[in-house]
């Protein structure tokens, strides 16, 4: 079963490498098409004016990076205004166009235009006998949702899923519901991205998040840049880079592809140098590590600092390891039993390039080093983080400006959902604050992630889905297998602005709850209501809507989950309407409640909002040692087997997460094609195929069940040999439901094997 994604060619399949700077020119006339198909030649120039504005604007509905610490009026990008411009459509999408097609039909149509219909206009409800979604009140769908959940056997056979884009206020509703009803079931967008960076840092540092934020970024001496596209899917670290550059600031990038943000920029609000056409390079270095070899090369750039210490004792800050670490003995055995020919194997990457990323990370005297998805969506990818830490632990770099560990995030939100809440496995002092500040006696067991989840439905043992935000049936593994899963519930809720695949995948009852996007302004009895949200660098703001809602039936998600809330639980002595009049008083709540969040009604007004403590910045480790700890992890196996390629999954350019702008992928050359492979030329030869010759990829899983995808194009690229890639969700079909890491529980979406042959 393949995704039927993108929207319809506009002529054949064209690829022309890309040789220009990352932004530019290329991005504002990719901008100046969408805000004049989109028709928003008005509301879109005022949308970019209040993007990411202090306290009086909204924050950008895509990626997680900081808000520009130099008061930057124009801190903005072309993902996020193709984000915010999609929402922004004129279209909507009401009554009459449900009556007008059956699920059935819309099931035929492609994602691109079923989101292409435009917002979602009023609550709706599916009706088996017709096929058809049809209206219903909002009392009557909440009634519908507590009455399912009321009638539950056991609260843990519901599930109550998160996207990043979730407000922290919402967030803290949303935890707050499913606790009360008695289920930790509370899987996340995390759950399938960033878990393993979670798990590697709590492990080595006690702390799950990044110590970095945008000040150390720019002072640092070196930046290491692992496994993320920055044009596309973080575009405003773009500026980061371009700053780190000019001041003389080292900067290496590690991946499987070249990609234009390693390569030069022009940044679209430095006009200077947009009238000049003057780019600025954001790489000194570029190392393209295979599929999975990031911790043989972190490995050997380690082994390397080791080897230097012995003739050179400041190679090591001895000091800082001798008072704030643990194991380093243990390491350093571990790294001088590795022998090189196997870090070469492993990493793809021959002795010299190691050690020239090596130099680089010796000669600085504070390095920041940065990874996402192509790190964590690995088997080994809690051993490959906290062997990110090993490295940064070996010259100190922790605890003083311009050093530390930082997780790039990739959609708004999905760190605050996580501080305020959204963990099925949660800590138990948490529980215990939570318990005593809201009046609940929340559940201890451990709940199900989004793996989990998906394997329970299909078993029958959840039987109620509630999606807020996102696109759930897209964004998981084994597309044919979570659909099956989905359509065995006795009832699936999803909370979106726009229609999408998930709404046509759905269990035996269905509802559509509509509700406000972030650039629209949110009326509550109190007056409009801010909502609050964390940055991938842990920094806490405020976000204020300027548009008139799409639809007047419409409704601010924590006022939905306040309906469903009181609707399940009508005995609650909690205050979920009292809430809702005024979103102060849930951050009064969640002060109380959550750590770092203290006087956080005072402390998110001011100017960028407030930064949450990191205790692993003050070099407070909360581990079982009360030290950074060393890890010990022996190198994985990541060289295919003879015959087999690794192959993973990734975002085209004009994509954001499982919504397509269109089939074009300027960075990468590609026009008017999704359903292709990115292959090495040898490989490509070696069986037969040349450029845009059809093949077929099938991925065998641990199990040894096969999973195919026929006739998809070849296109010959700049990738190690032995790895291909390719674009999700399409390819989420190559990932079975069991093949998930047994260190974070993450599919395996960046290292699915395959073979590849020319299409029979």
């Amino acid at each position: 079963m393949e995704p039927n994604v993108g929207p319809t060619p506009e002529g054949e399949p064209e690829f022309h490498p890309y040789h220009h700077p990352a932004a530019g020119w290329g991005a504002a006339k990719s901008v100046t098409r969408v805000l004049v198909g989109e028709k928003a030649l008005v509301d879109g120039p005022r949308a970019i004016m209040r993007m990411n504005h202090e306290r009086t604007g909204f924050d950008c509905p895509g990626c997680a990076w900081p808000d520009d610490t130099k008061g930057l009026h124009l801190d903005i990008c072309e993902n996020g205004i193709k984000h915010v411009t999609w929402e922004m459509t004129g279209k909507r999408v009401g009554p009459e166009f449900f009556a007008a097609h059956s699920v059935s039909e819309l099931f035929e149509w492609s994602d691109f235009d079923l989101e292409d219909q435009g917002r979602l206009t009023g609550p709706m409800v599916y009706d088996p006998e017709s096929d058809h979604y049809v209206p219903i009140s909002w009392r009557d769908a909440f009634e519908l949702v507590g009455r399912t959940l009321r009638e539950l056997d056991d609260p843990n056979q519901a599930s109550f899923y998160t996207s990043g884009r979730l407000g922290n206020e919402a967030t803290f509703l949303y935890q707050l519901m499913a606790r009360e009803l008695g289920t930790n079931n509370l899987p996340d967008c995390s759950n399938m991205c960033h878990e393993a960076s979670g798990r590697a840092l709590t492990a080595s540092l006690g702390t799950g998040k990044g110590t970095a934020d945008l000040k150390d970024w720019e002072t640092t001496d070196a930046l290491f840049i692992m496994g993320v596209n920055a044009a596309s899917n973080a575009p405003r670290m773009l500026t980061a880079l371009a700053e780190a550059y000019d001041r003389g600031a080292q900067i290496v990038h590690i991946n499987l592809l070249v990609e234009a943000a390693a390569t030069r920029t022009i940044v679209p609000h430095d006009f200077t140098d947009m009238a000049l056409f003057k780019s600025t390079r954001t790489s000194t270095l570029n190392l393209q590590v295979r599929i999975g070899g990031d911790m043989a090369l972190l490995r050997g750039m380690s082994k390397a600092v080791l080897e230097q210490a012995k003739t050179d004792p400041k190679a090591l800050d001895q000091e800082f390891i001798d008072r704030h670490t643990a194991y380093f003995d243990d390491y350093r055995a571990v790294c001088e039993a590795t022998p090189w020919d196997e870090i070469e194997r492993q990493s793809g990457i021959d002795r010299d390039g190691i050690l020239k990323a090596a130099q680089v990370y010796r000669e600085a005297d504070r390095s920041i080093m940065s990874w996402c998805l192509g790190v964590s969506q690995h088997e080994h990818g809690v051993d490959t983080v906290r062997e990110i830490v090993n490295l940064l632990l070996l010259r100190g770099n922790l605890g003083r400006e311009g050093a530390g560990p930082s997780p790039v995030r990739g959609h708004s939100n999905v760190q605050g959902n996580r501080t305020c809440g959204i963990d099925h496995r949660p800590a138990e002092e948490f529980l215990n604050r939570l318990g005593e500040v809201c009046g609940i006696d929340p559940p201890r067991e451990h709940g199900m992630d989004t793996v989990a989840t998906i394997q329970a439905m299909r078993r029958g043992d959840v039987k109620v889905f509630v999606g807020m935000g996102g696109n759930f049936a897209l964004a998981a593994p084994d597309t044919p297998y979570t659909y099956a899963a989905l359509r065995t519930c006795d009832l699936t809720v999803q909370v979106s602005t726009k229609l999408n695949r998930s709404h046509l995948v759905h269990g035996r009852r269905a509802l559509i709850l509509p509700c406000l996007g972030r650039t629209e302004k949110d009326h509550q009895r109190g007056g409009i209501q801010s909502t609050s949200v964390e940055d991938s660098m842990s920094m806490v703001h405020l976000s204020i809507g300027m548009k008139r809602p799409a639809s007047k039936h419409l409704l601010s998600e924590p006022a939905i989950i306040a309906g469903m809330a009181r609707a399940a639980l009508p005995d609650s002595a909690t205050p979920w309407e009292w809430y809702i009049e005024d979103y102060d008083r849930i951050r009064d709540t969640m002060a109380r409640t959550l750590d770092g969040f203290e006087d956080c009604n005072r402390r998110v007004r001011l100017p960028l909002g407030f930064r949450i403590k990191q205790p692993a910045r003050e070099l407070v480790f909360l581990t079982p040692s009360g030290q950074a700890e060393f890890s010990t992890a022996p190198l994985p196996d990541v060289v295919p087997a003879p015959g087999t390629l690794a192959l993973g999954t990734m975002r085209s350019h004009d994509q954001w997460n499982t919504t397509i702008y269109s089939d074009n992928d300027r960075y990468r050359g590609i026009k008017n094609l999704r359903t292709l492979v990115f292959m090495n030329e040898d490989d490509m030869r070696e069986r037969g195929v040349c450029e845009f010759d059809p093949v077929d990829i099938v991925a065998t899983a641990k199990d040894g069940t096969h999973r195919r995808l026929d006739g998809y194009l070849a296109i010959p690229y700049d990738i190690p040999r032995g790895c291909a890639a390719g674009y999700m969700p399409e390819m989420n079909v190559l990932c079975a439901i069991g093949d998930y890491s047994l260190q974070s529980d993450q599919p395996l979406m960046k290292h699915v094997k395959v073979t590849i042959e020319a299409h029979a």
